[in-house]
């Protein structure tokens, strides 16, 4: 007998391969199941020597090998970490049902992505759901008199959703937007809530004042926060037309607060006119008024003056607004642009006004 010689037992059913010998009496056969049998060599009988007449390897080989075999085996690529997988918008903070949650709460809410650099910071806007309620919805932005959708879904209870990224360039896409929702609950009863449709126009100016991003039990960052829904009832608009907030703040003031007629100023020599929109040049008394009164009081100014001169074309009006921090400047240019899409809009003379006027083109 040699190793490989398959060999049967002559006294008892089995065989197998020879796998070695131990002495001159013993011969090793490994069995069907890879166990190897220590056999009298007087009680086996080679049956085929031609096919297995090489050498055989022992289980104990084989599962070296294939250890071998397995340490060699190219290393499988490494998943992509955590943060190149896809963006997961949905993020619940309560994902329990709880009482207060049968009364719907919605929220849109704004976060500067570099609080530490909020001149050149970019904002992340978020659907917050605060209700045991789901919600389809769609969120939009008026342009002129169409809408644009802008991101839509369904969102979870308790839960807030990413809607989109975008920079202060775009500021003026968000002025005026909308909140569609159908809230709904799966798989068990609910009490019918109404579809609403909630129009909200953004004070964009608050994008440039960091104390407006305050904390909130949403975020761990602040946040600027508009209501959409409120106790199941959908919020009002807060902003008026230029017509209205004039009415209001004028009836605001009557009676304590005297105007001064604005000054206006024809610059000798050219058909320039100018407009010096310094509150106190504006209102004899800024008693009980904030900072967001008197600025929208100041482009109501510019509104006027506009819709006054529109007719005569070519002529030139230079708003005075200072240098400030720049709020006022940027919101005259803004409105410029949204009312006014034909006017062209520039900075004064440096010259002569430095940083502190904006000069308007009437087309």
């Amino acid at each position: 007998m040699k190793i490989g010689d398959k060999v049967r037992f002559i006294y008892e059913s089995g065989g197998g391969i020879v796998t070695g010998f131990r002495g001159k009496d013993i011969v090793l056969v490994e069995d069907a199941d890879g166990f190897e049998i220590p056999m009298n060599v007087k009680e086996c009988v080679a049956i085929d020597t031609n096919e297995y007449n090489f050498e055989k390897k022992t289980v104990a080989q084989k599962a070296k090998d294939e250890d071998v075999k397995k340490r060699n085996a190219p290393v499988p690529a490494k998943s992509a970490p955590e943060d190149d997988e896809p963006f997961e918008p949905i993020v619940s903070y309560r994902p329990m049902e709880r009482p207060e949650g049968e009364r719907l709460n919605v929220l849109l809410a704004f976060l500067p992505m570099d609080e530490k650099s909020l001149s050149n910071s970019r904002f992340e806007a978020y659907l917050i759901n605060d209700s045991n309620y789901m919600l389809y919805f769609t969120y939009l932005s008026a342009s002129g008199r169409s809408w644009a959708v802008r991101a839509n879904g369904v969102l979870e209870p308790n839960s807030k959703m990413f809607l989109e990224e975008f920079g202060r360039e775009e500021l003026n896409d968000i002025e005026h937007v909308c909140v569609q929702l159908l809230p709904f609950k799966e798989k068990k009863p609910f009490v019918l809530k109404p579809a609403m449709n909630v129009e909200r126009r953004i004070d964009t100016v608050k994008f440039y004042k960091l104390h407006l991003f305050r904390e909130n039990p949403f975020f761990d960052e602040g946040a600027l926060i508009y209501d959409i829904v409120v106790d199941d009832k959908p919020t009002k608009e807060i902003f008026t037309d230029a017509e209205e907030i004039q009415k209001i703040i004028l009836e605001k003031k009557k009676g304590d607060a005297p105007q001064k007629q604005h000054r206006q100023s024809l610059t000798k020599g050219s058909d320039i006119l100018e407009v010096d929109l310094h509150i106190d040049n504006l209102l004899e008394t800024t008693a009980g008024m904030n900072s967001f009164d008197m600025l929208n009081y100041q482009l109501d100014v510019v509104r006027k003056t506009m819709d006054e001169n529109l007719k005569y074309k070519g002529k030139k009006i230079v708003f005075i607004h200072g240098k400030g921090e720049g709020v006022l400047r940027n919101a005259i240019s803004q409105e410029i642009r949204r009312k006014y899409p034909r006017c062209l809009s520039q900075d004064a003379s440096f010259q002569k006004y430095g940083f502190g006027a904006t000069m308007v083109i009437i087309k």
